[in-house]
């Protein structure tokens, strides 16, 4: 059995899950997985190292401290790095106390840019839980920044900040607007608009498909873990990018949110038809007509016999991880909050090209049991071999048409990321800190080829990200970027402050 040792948490991540990494996806666009259809996969990378050490600099490019606990990032555009984490790393000494951070770093130097932080809400325990910052992974086109932040509201910035001198967009409310300080496009609340009831944290990490951009709500059950208060607010919303404006909004799971509403939606063009694709908070996968939010089909990711029970105790799993989208089928994997403990799990592939209840017809395979563990990671698929996580700590190798098993790596700690592949490896971080790298591939005598294991000093709870010939590693209190050949001790480097 592995060990869980942070607090309460959940699912932050998934956010997480969760969670997660980040990489362009096509032209100017970059999100959480490599594009809409949130496949953790980069194609474009070359030279990536294999092995560093933070202790004696050895490919470390530079390191930057951030708070005391991140799930969100790395993200990487226009020459930036973003990341989502809490207030503990103060970087203004006027804005003290608890508060939800997305911090902006120099791609090349790791400068520190800009922050904008949020404040926690009233009763942070049920709907923001403490120190956990923003867990919402952005999306970024261009020039601007979408996430959700820990108070819940959709907000838009501008990925320069205040540093280009300008106010832009129609927001003018903002209390900081020096040269650190984040630019505010437009926000959304979604507890005021939309009566919302984030159950612990809103971590949505946003989906942008033309001028869409959807995000779920965290959405979920009351603090005694057994009604939920507002059964008619939606999971997932849909706003227009550049007003901010509702565009359509849904709610199908209404009383029947087990916990809460952490997934985060896909996009894929199957056989001619848009899909958005959402796990729900009901343990349900929905595909959505991306511009009006009718339902094309649904899928039930639990057997017909499971139970839900508070704790977790039951055989009924929430989804947290996100559907990947691949050769017209969506995968995706089954599991809880960690506090619940590790259990039996499933991992399935979806014909996505049905219609309807598809939950008999379209399974094509599955793994559960024995075989697959409660996850709140997402898959890698490359080559028709797919990369998956549980939360146990094994991560297995499998053909993405039947489903058959190449070989398992134990990592020996939770993982809450994902694994990572680019440039003929595979990367997984875990709990313990230790960054595992393998050789991509079916293996050698069904075992896993292992190249090299390195620890960061602190866990990672999110997935690694590259960008060119350049590694980001987002542990839980630093932010690392390894390029082989660089030299740069870690400590070192001590965190640039505004001000003196």
């Amino acid at each position: 059995m592995k060990k869980f040792s942070t607090p309460a948490l959940l699912l932050l991540l998934m956010g997480l899950a969760a969670t997660l990494p980040v990489f362009a996806s096509d032209k100017n666009v970059v999100m959480f997985g490599d594009g809409p259809n949130r496949n953790m996969v980069d194609r474009s990378a070359k030279g990536l190292p294999t092995e560093w050490d933070i202790k004696t600099g050895k490919n470390v490019k530079w390191s930057q401290p951030v708070g005391s606990q991140s799930y969100a990032g790395p993200v990487i555009s226009g020459g930036k790095v973003f990341v989502g984490t809490n207030n503990e790393g103060l970087r203004d000494p006027k804005l003290t106390k608890d508060r939800g951070v997305i911090m902006a770093f120099d791609e090349k130097t790791g400068e520190f840019l800009w922050q904008i932080t949020h404040t926690k809400l009233p009763e942070s325990k049920l709907h923001d839980w403490p120190l956990q910052g923003v867990c919402s992974t952005p999306v970024i086109e261009g020039d601007r920044l979408y996430y959700v932040s820990n108070r819940a509201e959709f907000v838009a910035l501008d990925t320069e900040g205040f540093r280009d001198g300008e106010n832009d967009g129609p927001y003018k409310d903002e209390t900081e607007t020096g040269e650190f300080a984040g630019d505010i496009i437009w926000k959304y609340d979604l507890i005021g608009e939309l009566d919302v009831f984030p159950h612990n944290l809103a971590a949505g990490s946003p989906l942008l498909v033309g001028d869409i951009v959807y995000a779920s709500t965290g959405t979920g059950v009351d603090e005694a873990h057994v009604n939920v208060p507002v059964p008619y607010a939606p999971s997932l919303v849909a706003l227009n990018k550049k007003t901010g404006e509702l565009v359509w909004e849904d709610a199908t799971p209404d009383e029947n949110v087990l916990h809460g509403t952490w997934s985060n939606p896909s996009y894929g063009n199957i056989k001619g038809r848009e899909q958005v694709i959402f796990p729900a908070g009901d343990g349900w996968v929905y595909s959505f007509e991306p511009k009006t939010g009718k339902i094309l089909w649904k899928f039930d990711a639990n057997p017909k016999d499971s139970v839900w029970r508070l704790g977790g105790s039951g055989t009924r799993n929430n989804i947290i991880s996100m559907a990947v989208v691949y050769d017209d089928k969506a995968y995706v994997g089954v599991g809880q909050d960690p506090e619940h403990g590790e259990a039996p799990g499933h991992f399935y592939a979806i014909d996505a090209t049905l219609s309807g209840d598809i939950t008999d017809k379209g399974k094509i395979w599955t793994r559960d049991g024995e075989d697959f563990n409660r996850t709140i990671s997402s898959a890698a698929i490359k080559d028709d071999i797919i990369y998956i996580s549980d939360l146990s700590g094994f991560l297995y190798a499998l053909d993405a048409q039947t489903g058959k098993h190449y070989w398992t790596y134990d990592v020996f700690a939770a993982v809450w990321g994902s694994a990572f592949v680019a440039d003929g490896k595979v990367y997984i971080g875990d709990e313990d800190g230790d960054v595992a790298v393998l050789k991509e591939g079916k293996g050698k005598n069904g075992e896993p080829e292992l190249l090299s294991e390195m620890n960061l000093g602190a866990a990672a709870y999110t997935t690694p990200v590259a960008n060119g010939k350049t590694l980001y590693v987002l542990a839980r209190n630093r932010l690392f970027a390894f390029e082989e050949g660089a030299m740069t001790k870690p400590e070192e480097k001590k965190a640039s402050k505004p001000g003196k």
